[in-house]
């Protein structure tokens, strides 16, 4: 097969020998933690997800589908192929808005990396470490690339799958061994396979269609250069190539200070709300406001949102009528977390979205119409102020630059256990099972392999 000759090896070879060359324990402790936090709160949105129609759908399509039973489906017992179980186990993850998100540019690497990673390390029997330091470094490649791409991919309306695809098949292709020839040419296939679109995203259960792309797509490409299919090795980087095409940026970043920081520490946050995470840090601020002011929301007269994301033009629409709608209105997380003093899992709930307290207080909502200038290229890395004027002349406002659960304010193991126990429950497992599976995470590092969790999940050999 013909390969493009340069003098500097394709950036695919490149980032295949930077992810081999980290040996066992060089990774950072913190970093083998954030792994386990985002495995923790991928099982905890799947676990809320899995009875949404979309997930539903999408898992009896794959077990319809069958084959050779090499991984588990995560709280219903059946085992598909690697592909197929990661598929349907990162759809139910995001089919919640609940699973973690990457505050550059909200790709949500962990629900990918998470579920790629048990299904390949449940066939090939790996430890519970080194499925976490494939977590890390699938992370890492997926993050540097979509850093690249930040923000043009997502004014050109390309969904965050073409970027979490490299989480996926870096994953998949550690665990599976694969030498840096080989993980090259995963890298390469998984360029040339991926798409999804951000408009469909932003409105429909696309989102978690998208998702479960990401996730079979990147195993796929990595069980494929396994058994020496070839790509071309220069698309990320060739005229007309994917960076070419989705608008790459800085693309000597990519590769730069490999090793000198780790994304899934610094860019990862988990969702202590559910919803979409540019809002996270605004819905902070409007109930930090409100607290502070003691506000009563009949005595509202006005609300000022200045937020980093109405830079894109992404704040959605009020009187949301369902969970799509509801995870994309900047106007009901405000007016929910004022009414509320926050924003939580139970805004999901159409009782919540239907309260007329807070439908009143969506229609004041109003947006400055001059937002401070961006620090830098990445919106979703920046927060929000909400200003509430009172009908009696007062005046209350509160800035929230990033969301708690973000790396930027450091994430608290306390924080993603209450958001386990609340969620995990909804699995339908035995009630001891939700202590078990957390304790299991929480010890994975240790673990000789990871069916010590996985059998955990599932509901035939739980105990």
């Amino acid at each position: 097969m013909v390969q493009s000759l340069s003098a500097t090896p394709p950036l695919a070879r490149q980032l295949a020998e930077h992810v081999l060359s980290i040996r066992d324990g060089e990774l950072p402790a913190l970093a083998l933690e954030h792994a386990k936090m985002s495995l923790a709160s991928t099982l905890a949105s799947a676990a809320a997800g899995q009875g949404i129609e979309s997930a539903r759908i999408i898992r009896e399509l794959e077990l319809a589908d069958g084959g050779v039973a090499a991984a588990p489906v995560w709280f219903d017992g059946g085992r598909l192929p690697l592909a197929g179980a990661a598929r349907v186990n990162a759809v139910a993850s995001d089919a919640a808005a609940s699973d973690d998100s990457d505050m550059r540019s909200i790709a949500h690497i962990g629900t990918i990396v998470s579920s790629v990673a048990l299904a390949v390390g449940e066939r090939e029997g790996a430890g519970g470490r080194a499925v976490l330091s494939a977590m890390v470094l699938g992370y890492e490649v997926a993050g540097r690339i979509d850093e690249s791409l930040t923000p043009v991919r997502m004014q050109r309306g390309f969904h965050g799958s073409f970027s979490t695809v490299f989480g996926a098949c870096v994953a998949a292709g550690l665990l599976l061994r694969l030498d840096a020839r080989r993980l090259a040419h995963a890298i390469a296939l998984s360029a040339t396979s991926i798409g999804g679109m951000a408009i469909a995203a932003d409105t429909s259960c696309a989102r978690e269609y998208h998702a479960g792309l990401a996730a079979s797509t990147g195993i796929r490409a990595a069980l494929a250069a396994q058994h020496g299919f070839e790509g071309e090795l220069g698309v990320l980087d060739l005229p007309r190539g994917f960076l070419d095409a989705l608008g790459g940026q800085a693309r000597e970043d990519i590769v730069r200070d490999w090793g000198a920081s780790w994304d899934i520490v610094t860019d990862m946050a988990i969702k202590l709300m559910p919803g979409a995470h540019p809002f996270h840090a605004t819905a902070e601020a409007a109930a930090q406001a409100a607290r502070a002011g003691r506000v009563a929301p009949g005595d509202i007269a006005r609300i000022v949102v200045s937020a980093a994301v109405q830079w894109t033009n992404f704040k959605g629409e009020p009187h949301p009528r369902n969970l799509v709608d509801a995870a994309h209105s900047l106007h009901y997380f405000v007016a929910a977390a004022i009414v509320d003093g926050g924003f939580s899992w139970q805004h999901m709930e159409q009782s919540r979205m239907a309260d007329p307290t807070i439908a009143a207080l969506q229609d004041k909502v109003e947006f400055d119409p001059d937002p401070p200038p961006l620090p830098d290229r990445f919106p979703h890395r920046h927060g929000g102020t909400v200003i509430i004027h009172m009908k009696d002349g007062s005046v209350h406002r509160a800035t929230c630059v990033a969301p708690r659960g973000s790396g930027a304010r450091g994430i608290e193991w306390r924080d993603v256990e209450d958001k386990f126990l609340r969620l995990f429950p909804q699995a339908g497992l035995p009630a001891h099972a939700t202590a078990a599976c957390l304790d299991a995470v929480r010890s994975l590092d240790r673990a000789d392999t990871v069916r010590s969790l996985t059998r955990r999940l599932d509901k035939g050999l739980e105990g």
